[in-house]
């Protein structure tokens, strides 16, 4: 039963914003005073997996219907019967429930805008009916989480966690128009709306371009700028920063020359790959 969770919210699937999650919180770390905050950090954890885990799942809920229709998702946990409706609303519940029970213990800024933070990463389930920039939804609920692991760590707002927070919510965007090439068609049929259905595969992927063009341009000009506020970044960091943009750039070379055939790798194995080692190489600047 547990292992039929973990496949329901894709709980590999972490490595997306939990590593940029650790850079907010690391960079809190530097701007206060005092030992580490290990108990702080066991919370903010709680608190990505509980919220992923409840976006996850409730996606899964509320596109039931729809994923039943789709070939490529038939056989998920909710349409195959493998997991019923209700014991799945129960896992949303308690998900929810452990995630703002974590944010009262954090900070009262946290716990105030929890209610928010569910709001967007809930809300994209229903942004495909909406609009076609529902993708933009998604990447805004990932994109949140290198700003609030800050505000976790300090109580307030800062400029570098909201730049990265935005470099996110581009790079998952653009990939997420990549990743949903695979259901153009079935999507047009069902009426939902992305924007493969909405411009063709190959204004699409124009687009995608484009947008990960601006993630990676963000984050050189944020890098910039963080190296004179944090001594301590340099060479890794900017190793980092070179190998993320990288991997932007090669995945749409991956898509280029085989096409849909191996959307998989160059979404999951590739942008995997350059969360993980981004998040390592600047959190381990700060203290090499």
């Amino acid at each position: 039963m547990v292992r039929n969770f973990f496949s329901l919210v894709k709980i590999s699937h972490t490595v997306f914003a939990l590593p940029f999650a650790l850079v907010g919180f690391f960079l809190g770390f530097q701007d206060v005073s005092g030992g580490f905050p290990w108990k702080l950090l066991a919370l903010v954890l709680i608190c990505m997996v509980t919220a992923r885990n409840s976006a996850m799942a409730f996606n899964r809920w509320a596109d039931q219907e729809f994923d039943a229709k789709n070939p490529r998702t038939s056989n998920r946990e909710l349409p195959s019967g493998i997991l019923s409706r209700k014991s799945v609303g129960w896992f949303i519940a308690l998900n929810v429930t452990l995630f703002i029970t974590a944010t009262y213990f954090i900070n009262t800024w946290c716990f105030i805008l929890s209610p928010v933070a569910l709001a967007v990463i809930l809300g994209y389930s229903y942004m495909k009916r909406i609009t076609p920039l529902s993708h933009f939804v998604l990447g805004a609920g990932l994109g949140l989480a290198p700003v609030g692991a800050y505000l976790a760590v300090t109580g307030h707002f800062a400029a570098w966690p909201i730049l990265l927070g935005m470099v996110v919510l581009l790079w998952v965007s653009g990939f997420d128009i990549i990743y949903a090439l695979q259901d153009e068609e079935i999507d047009k049929s069902l009426h939902l709306k992305s924007i493969p259905a909405w411009l063709g595969k190959d204004r699409a992927l124009g687009y995608a371009r484009i947008i990960h063009l601006l993630s990676g341009t963000i984050l050189m000009i944020t890098g910039y700028f963080m190296v004179r506020v944090y001594p301590s970044l340099f060479l890794l960091f900017w190793f980092g920063v070179c190998l993320f943009i990288f991997m932007l750039i090669y995945q749409h070379r991956i898509i280029n020359k085989y096409g849909l055939a191996k959307v998989n790798l160059a979404f999951f194995t590739f942008n995997g790959i350059a969360s993980v080692v981004f998040g390592t190489l600047v959190i381990l600047d700060f203290y090499i």
